[in-house]
Protein backbone atom coordinates (compact mmCIF):
# COMPACT_ATOMS: atom_id res chain seq x y z
CA UNK A 1 0.00 0.00 0.00
CA UNK A 2 1.58 3.32 -0.99
CA UNK A 3 1.78 5.96 1.70
CA UNK A 4 -0.36 9.01 1.09
CA UNK A 5 0.40 12.53 2.14
CA UNK A 6 -1.12 13.29 5.52
CA UNK A 7 -4.23 15.40 5.21
CA UNK A 8 -5.95 13.90 8.21
CA UNK A 9 -6.60 15.78 11.45
CA UNK A 10 -7.43 12.50 13.21
CA UNK A 11 -3.89 11.19 12.63
CA UNK A 12 -2.30 14.49 13.57
CA UNK A 13 -4.24 14.93 16.82
CA UNK A 14 -4.69 11.58 18.56
CA UNK A 15 -3.05 10.71 21.87
CA UNK A 16 -1.02 7.54 21.49
CA UNK A 17 -2.16 4.58 23.60
CA UNK A 18 0.54 1.93 23.20
CA UNK A 19 -0.49 -1.72 22.82
CA UNK A 20 -0.73 -3.49 26.16
CA UNK A 21 -2.53 -6.67 25.07
CA UNK A 22 -1.51 -9.29 22.58
CA UNK A 23 -4.87 -10.89 21.95
CA UNK A 24 -8.12 -9.94 20.25
CA UNK A 25 -10.60 -9.33 23.05
CA UNK A 26 -13.56 -10.46 20.91
CA UNK A 27 -11.85 -13.54 19.43
CA UNK A 28 -10.98 -14.70 22.96
CA UNK A 29 -14.68 -14.53 23.89
CA UNK A 30 -15.72 -16.60 20.85
CA UNK A 31 -12.74 -18.98 20.82
CA UNK A 32 -11.59 -17.80 17.38
CA UNK A 33 -8.10 -17.13 16.01
CA UNK A 34 -6.70 -13.88 14.61
CA UNK A 35 -3.91 -12.91 12.22
CA UNK A 36 -2.73 -9.47 13.42
CA UNK A 37 -3.85 -7.06 16.12
CA UNK A 38 -4.91 -3.42 16.12
CA UNK A 39 -5.54 -1.06 19.05
CA UNK A 40 -8.28 1.57 19.00
CA UNK A 41 -6.86 4.95 19.96
CA UNK A 42 -10.18 6.23 21.30
CA UNK A 43 -11.15 3.52 23.79
CA UNK A 44 -8.05 1.29 23.92
CA UNK A 45 -9.63 -2.01 22.89
CA UNK A 46 -7.33 -4.48 21.09
CA UNK A 47 -8.98 -6.31 18.18
CA UNK A 48 -8.11 -8.33 15.08
CA UNK A 49 -7.29 -6.95 11.63
CA UNK A 50 -9.10 -7.32 8.31
CA UNK A 51 -6.95 -10.34 7.39
CA UNK A 52 -8.51 -12.14 10.35
CA UNK A 53 -11.80 -14.00 9.81
CA UNK A 54 -13.87 -11.76 12.11
CA UNK A 55 -12.44 -8.33 11.23
CA UNK A 56 -13.21 -7.09 14.74
CA UNK A 57 -11.24 -3.82 14.46
CA UNK A 58 -13.17 -2.67 11.38
CA UNK A 59 -16.45 -3.85 12.92
CA UNK A 60 -15.59 -1.80 16.01
CA UNK A 61 -15.06 1.30 13.87
CA UNK A 62 -18.36 0.72 12.05
CA UNK A 63 -20.23 0.40 15.35
CA UNK A 64 -18.51 3.21 17.29
CA UNK A 65 -17.06 5.65 14.74
CA UNK A 66 -13.70 5.58 16.56
CA UNK A 67 -11.45 6.72 13.71
CA UNK A 68 -7.83 5.78 14.55
CA UNK A 69 -6.18 2.42 15.15
CA UNK A 70 -2.53 1.53 15.50
CA UNK A 71 -0.83 -1.76 14.84
CA UNK A 72 -0.44 -3.78 18.03
CA UNK A 73 2.18 -5.97 16.36
CA UNK A 74 5.76 -5.82 17.71
CA UNK A 75 7.98 -3.61 15.57
CA UNK A 76 5.13 -2.08 13.54
CA UNK A 77 4.83 1.69 14.00
CA UNK A 78 1.87 2.99 12.04
CA UNK A 79 -1.57 4.47 12.60
CA UNK A 80 -4.61 4.24 10.32
CA UNK A 81 -7.63 6.52 10.03
CA UNK A 82 -10.78 4.77 8.86
CA UNK A 83 -12.56 8.04 8.06
CA UNK A 84 -9.92 9.57 5.80
CA UNK A 85 -8.38 6.25 4.66
CA UNK A 86 -4.92 7.58 5.55
CA UNK A 87 -1.90 5.93 7.11
CA UNK A 88 0.83 7.59 9.15
CA UNK A 89 4.15 6.05 10.04
CA UNK A 90 5.05 6.64 13.71
CA UNK A 91 8.55 7.09 15.11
Amino acid sequence: MPLKSINCDHLENFTLAEPDKHECEECIKSGDDWVHLRKCQTCGVTLCCDSSPNRHATNHYQQTGHPVIISAEPGEKWAWCYIDQEIKMRI
